[in-house]
């Protein structure tokens, strides 16, 4: 059998198949493999969460149903055996996220690199997908000009979105496999960053730094995927020159970049104090005596610096003399986002290859013998271990897939 890409999802499957007997060629157009896991893994691999799994499978949004039945077969903690069978050992951080004990994507890649070389799986760098001949042979073109054509038993297409391209993935299959009549929803940014009309005071001062310990939810009636809406994220992220980015802004990017493309705009709503009620800020900012509002407000509720400065940006200026009002933006401060970062700034990318148009083994219905499956697919999940968690485990039923057709 032939995969296409060396992700997660890839390497998972040829190692699910190749342990099952398979004879597994990997082919990828970049030197090496597994570039877009060593990329995301340079501050700490987050492998996976350690939450219960009726907390975590919400965070698939509509894809819930899918990876309900992906994770009863591959577990958070099946990933974490994965990994310990590698010889890397994990741990639970203090936000519940699961690493490496020595943070490091390098050494899982290369331990599994090393397992995969012994149950006989090939890699074939520098070789880049063209699609299919005349006579339906898969071809590939590698950097010395030649072209390849194949007739593999099984082709996985395992190509990812079209987030980071320099890693690769570059979305350019869309155009093969619409020619083949399969239904793709737009490819479009996910866990990503957003556009805020900062003043130029705000952005020369505080650009680069981090909002930490802050909840945040979706503004607004209107918003869609309102389960998401109402759930409150607690987190940090980081005020960059054109806006905002960070793990707690990933977790709400669904709603709000679909909040963005239905309306132009949308507002993220910041509670700047999450372990005050709003009762107990308005009778705290009811004590304030000669004081300026600067000093008190960094004595009496430890507001300071940047969000300080995000309190001043956001708060009518008649409001930061009224306690009551001044509680209410301290608890609920409007953000106005008026834009989505691009794709190829995203971590990942939403949309893709219907759900629908594969079968229960993630092979193309009208297609017999090709599979798909990781980010090409129309699922999204935010970072915190969700996302390379349903790759790691699309990769394992995928790859089982496989192996059960080619077996009978």
């Amino acid at each position: 059998m032939a995969i296409i890409g060396s992700g997660p999802t890839g390497l998972m499957a040829a190692e699910v198949a190749a342990s099952a007997g398979l004879r597994v060629a990997v082919f990828d157009q970049a030197p090496s493999p597994a570039r877009k896991l060593l990329l995301a893994g340079r501050g700490g691999l987050n492998l996976t969460h350690s939450e219960p799994l009726d907390r975590f499978l919400p965070r698939y949004g509509a894809a819930e149903p899918l990876f309900r039945r992906l994770l009863a077969d591959f577990p958070p903690d099946a990933l974490r055996d994965w990994a310990a069978d590698l010889g890397v050992d994990t741990f639970v951080g203090s936000s519940g996220r699961v690493f490496p004990v020595g943070m490091k994507a390098s050494t899982l890649v290369r331990a599994w690199l090393r397992r995969l070389d012994g149950l006989g799986v090939t890699l074939h760098r520098r070789h880049r997908w063209t699609g299919w001949d005349a006579d339906g042979r898969l071809t590939l073109s590698n950097t010395e000009g030649q072209t390849l054509a194949l007739s593999p038993r099984a082709t996985l297409l395992a190509l990812g979105g079209a987030s980071w391209p320099r890693t690769g993935s570059d979305g350019q299959w869309t155009g093969r496999l619409a020619e083949l009549g399969v239904a793709i929803a737009p490819l479009r940014p996910s866990n990503m960053g957003f556009e805020v009309p900062w003043s130029d005071h705000l952005r020369a001062r505080f650009a680069g730094q981090p909002v930490k310990s802050v909840g945040l939810s979706v503004a607004g009636p209107s918003a869609p995927h309102q389960s998401v809406a109402r759930r409150r994220i607690k987190g940090e992220f980081i005020v960059t020159d054109s806006g905002i980015e960070g793990g707690a802004v990933y977790a709400l990017s669904a709603p709000l970049r679909d909040a963005i493309a239905a309306d132009g705009h949308t507002l993220l709503t910041l509670d700047l104090l999450p372990d005050r009620t709003e009762a107990e800020v308005a009778q705290r900012l009811r004590q304030r005596g000669a004081e300026s509002l600067a000093t008190f407000l960094k004595k009496s509720l430890g507001i300071s610096g940047v969000r300080a400065a995000l309190l001043r940006e956001f708060t009518p200026v008649a409001d930061l003399s009224d306690p009551a009002a001044l509680a209410r933006s301290l608890k609920a401060l409007p953000m106005p986002l008026t834009g989505v970062r691009p794709i190829d700034r995203a971590i990942s990318s939403a949309g893709g290859v219907a759900l629908d148009e594969l079968d229960e083994r993630f092979m193309l219905k009208r297609h017999p013998g090709l599979f798909l499956a990781g980010e090409m697919l129309d699922w999204e999940a935010p970072t915190g271990g969700y996302l390379l968690q349903g790759c790691f485990a699309m990769g394992v039923a995928v790859g089982r897939g496989i192996v059960d057709r080619l077996n009978g």
